[in-house]
Order: C-alpha cells, then structure tokens, then sequence
C-alpha cells in the first residue's frame, strides 16, 4: 500500500551473516598479523643492535689521553686494550701516523680508572706473544707523582716490543753485509778448531756452569761494587797527580837510602844495641816498674781532679811574672795604702774547718786585667773577712772615755749611752 514502510524480511533463524558483523573483516584488508610481526622484527634487531653497541662500549663514558710513540708495531688497532697493574682500565680508541713518521695513539681511559693512574705514569706497547695482538701497559714509577692523570695529557713512549718483521728486518741487514765466501771460511775455521775436542769443550762449559753457580749469589755485591767503581774512579783520576807526586818522592827516597845504606847500617846495628840494653832494663826492673805505676795512680787522679786550679796558677805565673815588662828605672817601686782592719776573732765561729767543696775557681782570673778585682770564694772554711761585712772604721768609744775621764763605773761601753753614767 502507498504510504507505508517495508521492512526487510528475517530469516526464520534471526542470525545474521558473519561478513556483515562490526571488527570482524578476515579477508584481505586485515593488517594486525604483517603489523605484529615487523614490530617483533625491529625489537630483535635493536635488541642485537643494543647488545652489540654495549659489546663495544658504545654507551660507556671515557675520557682521552694521547700517546706519542715512535711505531705502533703490527697489529696495533683500534679497540686493543689499555692496562694497569694487568686490568683493563680503557681501550685505543684510534691510531694515526704523525707528519713526522711517529705514531699517536689515542686511548679511551674510564673516568672512575683514570683517578688510579699517576701523572708521571711510564707508558710501554707490548704483546703477550710474537705473533699476538698488543696492548699498552700503564706502569706506575718507583715515586709515583701525588697528581692523578688528567684528561687531554699526552704522554711519550719510548718502548716498544721487538716484533717478528723487526728481528727478520735486521737479520737480512746483517746477512746482506756477511760475505757468504768469507763466512764459509770462517765456520771452517771454527770447525777445524774444534774439531776433536768436543769433550774438552763439553769439560770447559760444564766448569765454566759450577763456576757461575759459585758466584751466582755474590751478584747483588758485585753489582752495587760495580756501580760504585764509577765514583772511586773518579777519585783516583783527581787523586791522579798526587799519586804521580808521591810515587815520584818515593823514588827520590829511595834512591836516597840506596846512597846513605852505611848510614843506615850503623843506625840499626846501635838500634839493636839500645835494644837489648832497654830490654835489660827493663825487664830487670818489671816489678818495680809496675809497683811505681800503681802508687802513681792517686797522684795522678789528685792532679787530675786539681787540673784547672793547676792550670790556673800555672798561667797566671806565666802572664805576672814572666810576661811582665821590666821597670821603666832600676829600683824597687811600691805602692802603700791603708785599708780597714777586719774583725776581731771570735770563738768558737772563727775555729778553721775544712769543709769547702766544689771545683777550683779560676773565673775573672785568666787574663788578669788592670784595675779588676776577681770575685771573691766563700767557702765554708771557718774564719774569713768576709763573714761580718765591716768595711768601715770601728771606734772603741769605751777606751777613749777612760783615757779621758777615768774608769768608769758599770759594764764596758762602746757606744754612747744616753742617759747612762759615763
């Protein structure tokens, strides 16, 4: 009928046909599998590529240091390894000729190793065998600097290990010098020497073995005496002329002995004499020599311990007496004067001892200097000028009253009594 909607008829099951259903296209437009598997591709490959980048320290953070040496050598390449003390502490990172001819080498050092590394370290290209790769040997001085290795150094090597090409290079120097006739001629020779005496030979390389093994531990000595020949060397050629003088004066002696040999007869045969007479002597009076030794000894330690007050008196007479200029005029010159008397005696305080110690003193009185007193001793010795420190005059006032007026009534008096009798 016009007007109205038609509807698309069902099936009798209500199912609708696969190809028909939303996010379920198998056919040719599907990509989810070709697109999971170049993913799974690309990560195998960066994984490979990651690993081998790793492999070659491609990540690891290095810092450089340059090596200047005269060759590299054979198979001296990039990544061959830096050592120190044997372990690993970097690679080279390249090799290139210089414009002079020198080869420069370029090492890679772990920034963490590098700290380890002094900067006088000594740098050498070595390999473990003839036909092997090499390697740079990092080794340290006997006084290792306080400053590590800095980054950017260059460093200079003098050494590096004889190579197969090398020892083959010199050898056909030396062979294209050799005249092959002359050569012959020569091992001939050498033949016909030793010919027939192997066992000689054999007998002088087995003497000649126990003969090293004798003085194999005498070659620390021997050495150190060798490097100090050197300096004794040196001594002798400056000592030369010396030595020259002295074998010449010896020479002149003895051609002088050979002149005076009477002479020198008649001294021996009086020294002979004065000999036997000494010994005569002397061994006749053993005993009492010895004894007068003995007896000599505290004499001798007496002296001993007075040694500077002997010395002192001795100079003293020496410089007073004998170096002492003679009066301007003949005559006998002296000075007098007056000087307080000292104090009376006193008992038992003045009664002389003998106690004074210490050694003798000759301060102030070597040399002896016009106008100067030496200070003087005080010992403990009894009685002395000293002991009362009277240096003015004592007035026996006492005395004088009686001279003048007559004895007095009361004790003695020395000084004056106000208000007393007298």
């Amino acid at each position: 009928m016009p007007g109205m909607i038609r509807r698309p008829v069902r099936a009798a099951t209500g199912a609708r046909p696969v190809a028909a259903r939303t996010g379920r296209d198998f056919g040719a437009r599907s990509y989810r599998r070709p697109l999971a598997g170049a993913i799974a591709v690309i990560a195998a490959v960066a994984v490979v590529g990651l690993a081998v980048a790793l492999f070659n320290g491609a990540f690891a953070r290095s810092e450089p240091v340059i090596v200047m040496t005269d060759r590299a050598g054979l198979l001296m390449d990039p990544g061959a390894r830096v050592k120190l003390h044997g372990a690993q502490v970097g690679t080279v990172e390249s090799v290139r000729q210089t414009t002079d001819g020198r080869a420069e080498l370029r090492l890679a050092i772990e920034p963490k190793r590098l700290a380890l590394v002094p900067s006088n370290v000594r740098v050498e290209i070595a390999n473990t065998t003839v036909f092997g790769a090499k390697s740079v040997e990092l080794l340290p001085p006997p006084e290792p600097a306080p400053t590590p290795l800095r980054p950017g150094q260059v460093i200079t090597s003098r050494h590096v290990t004889v190579e197969a090409n090398t020892i083959f290079d010199d050898l056909e120097s030396l062979l294209s010098h050799i005249d092959p006739a002359k050569l012959n001629q020569t091992l001939g020779a050498i033949a016909t020497a030793l010919g027939g005496r192997g066992e000689a030979f054999g007998r002088s390389l087995t003497d000649f073995n126990q003969f090293l093994a004798t003085i194999e531990p005498s070659l620390p000595t021997l050495g150190d005496e060798i490097s100090m020949f050197a300096d004794a060397a040196e001594s002798y050629a400056d000592a030369a002329p010396d030595l020259m003088g002295t074998l010449s004066n010896a020479t002149r002696i003895s051609a002088t002995v050979i002149d005076q040999q009477a002479d020198l007869d008649r001294i021996l045969a009086a020294s002979i004499g004065l000999a036997d007479t000494g010994r005569e002597v002397l061994g006749g009076n053993a005993d009492a020599l010895a004894d007068w030794q003995r007896l000599f000894v505290p004499t001798t330690d007496l002296l001993f311990e007075y040694r500077e007050a002997l010395e002192c008196s001795l100079v003293g007479i020496h410089q007073n007496f004998v170096l002492k200029p003679p009066a301007p005029r003949p005559g006998v010159v002296d000075l007098g004067a007056l000087a307080w008397g000292v104090e009376r005696y006193r008992y038992p305080g003045d009664l002389p001892k003998v106690a004074a110690t210490g050694p003798p003193q000759c301060e102030g009185q070597l040399p002896v200097q016009y106008n100067y007193w030496p200070p003087k001793v005080v010992a403990d010795v009894g009685s002395g000028p000293y002991n009362y420190g009277h240096q003015g005059l004592l007035v026996n006032s006492d005395l004088l009253k009686q001279i003048l007026f007559g004895p007095l009534d009361g004790p003695p008096r020395n000084t004056a009594q106000m208000g007393m009798p007298g």
